[in-house]
């Protein structure tokens, strides 16, 4: 996000984008849980902020251009009534976000027929794409919550693609054990998370794998290309 510093409009979208995408996942994340009977019914389901945060997934947003929220380990939701729905718990959050954000797209294309869309990759408008007041506002918001979706559902912790793949392994071996024991305990999935946020300096390995991610959600979306 601080690539974008130079539009102020942009940066405090894609801030809003953030901090959307927390509340999202965190409400899919309990409603499911709750749902699928893996969590206790006074547990409460209403998102919070402050618990909801990792302080990693912030400054990787700072930097890189889009982080995550606080890890949910896999230890925290029960198999005992399938692997299933335990990888649905952890799918919720990311999908709901996708979801949200093609409701923002939809929009956007409706008032904005005219957009660039056909052309831009994620990376320019997590980095501040210059565009009029409304159109930027609510592009940032649909890219950064697409951002949040799609970066959480890579399987390496502390994000939620892990916890599905996790969930999908029948009996995990010495092996996953020992790749959990290194990624998530140790942290060496948050500091490669962190290194991909800050190098290469000009193009960080982040927005790459955003960019590819991404492409096709907004090519789908785009409109006319322009002359």
């Amino acid at each position: 996000m601080l690539f974008a510093l130079g539009e102020p409009v942009a940066f405090v979208a894609l801030v809003g984008a953030f901090l959307l995408g927390l509340l999202v996942r965190a409400f899919a994340i309990r409603i499911t849980a709750r749902t699928l009977r893996l969590s206790e019914r006074r547990d409460p389901v209403t998102p919070q902020l402050r618990e909801d945060v990792d302080p990693f997934g912030a400054v990787a947003a700072a930097v890189g251009g889009m982080g995550w929220g606080k890890t949910i380990s896999v230890d925290e939701v029960p198999r005992y009534h399938g692997r299933g729905r335990a990888a649905a718990v952890f799918a919720s959050g990311p999908v709901a976000c996708i979801v949200v954000a093609q409701v923002l797209f939809l929009a956007y294309v409706l008032l904005f027929p005219d957009n660039l869309l056909s052309v831009l990759n994620m990376s320019d408008v997590l980095r501040g794409f210059t565009l009029p007041l409304g159109e930027q506002v609510l592009l940032c918001l649909a890219v950064g919550l697409l951002a949040f979706g799609l970066l959480a559902l890579i399987p390496i912790p502390p994000l939620d693609g892990f916890g599905i793949l996790w969930s999908a392994l029948k009996r995990p071996g010495n092996g996953a054990q020992q790749m959990r024991l290194w990624l998530e305990e140790k942290n060496l999935g948050v500091l490669i998370l962190l290194i991909c946020c800050f190098f290469p300096l000009s193009y960080p390995f982040l927005l790459m794998i955003l960019d590819v991610l991404g492409v096709l959600f907004l090519r789908l979306w785009g409109g006319p290309v322009p002359l």
